[in-house]
């Protein structure tokens, strides 16, 4: 396998509790398990270094074989999981670490989310604990959550006493969640995009291809580079070694104010996927 070796392209976050994440990730949602090695094995090839995967995905064992043979440095890949939601619980969840490191065959992980709240169930401060403890044991470098709003997060913080590193949220132009990045930038939460090409559905929108056709590149790249800009991490996904590639080519222009502002103003507030209040898929609540 070759590498890239010009990874120092990539601008990095800070996250409040010092570590570093990629700013550009790649993510392998939907990916089948027996389609992760070679998914996986293009990105970290196109230079990719932060990969981001679930217990939920069913694809951690292809994951994780496509990074310890890609012949890089552990400490050069960035792995992030996150636990589901029928494992909620302290014990239940550190029982699902397990089962996802024995999965992914690696010794730690960089970073490890609370798949989503349940606010239903009201476990997911106690599952914030357990990641916690894995960080105490060093097995886990960085703790954070997903799909969590500004009151799970502030209970959260209340709770446990310490503020999640990331939140991962569903993030598009469509969908920018100004309000809760505002409260993200005020705590010292770094905003990390999923679906941030709204799962394909902004790809034709007028507005990203008139663009796109101005600065010479693809629909993808603008949105990239648009959540890039904002300063969001962002892992894109696709299945395509060309696309994957592509969708790494976002360093070599810049939107202009005036392009930001365009794509801005596409802010519906409309979601693709569910709503962080009322998703409870895994448990009976």
């Amino acid at each position: 396998m070759t590498f890239r070796s010009e990874t120092s392209a990539i601008p990095s976050i800070v996250l409040n509790d010092g570590n570093v994440i990629p700013q550009l990730g790649f993510g392998v949602f939907l990916v089948p398990d027996d389609e992760a090695f070679p998914v996986v094995t293009a990105a970290l090839e196109a230079g990719y270094r932060s990969i981001d995967t679930a217990a939920i995905y069913g694809n951690e064992e292809g994951t994780g074989r496509a990074i310890r043979e890609s012949g890089l440095p552990r400490d050069e890949v960035y792995v992030t999981s996150k636990v589901w939601n029928s494992e909620q619980g302290f014990d239940s969840t550190l029982r699902a670490f397990d089962a996802s490191m024995a999965r992914l065959g690696l010794d730690y992980l960089d970073l490890y989310l609370v798949h989503w709240p349940v606010p239903a169930a009201d476990r997911y401060v106690d599952t914030f604990r357990a990641l916690q403890a894995l960080k105490t044991q060093g097995r886990v470098r960085s703790i954070g959550v997903s799909n969590f709003t500004a009151e799970h997060l502030s209970r959260v913080i209340a709770e446990t006493g310490e503020i999640p590193a990331v939140n991962q949220i569903e993030l598009h132009p469509r969908l920018a969640q100004r309000e809760l990045r505002e409260f993200h930038a005020g705590h010292a939460i770094a905003t990390e995009a999923w679906g941030p090409l709204g799962q394909g559905t902004l790809l034709d929108d007028r507005t990203i291809a008139s663009i796109a056709a101005a600065v010479d590149r693809t629909p993808a790249q603008v949105i990239i580079r648009w959540h890039l800009q904002l300063g969001n991490i962002v892992i894109p996904k696709s299945v395509t070694p060309s696309r994957i590639a592509e969708n790494f080519d976002v360093f070599g222009f810049e939107l202009s104010r005036d392009q930001m502002a365009a794509i801005n103003a596409l802010d519906t507030g409309t979601r693709v996927g569910d709503d962080p209040n009322t998703f409870s898929q895994g448990l009976d609540v």
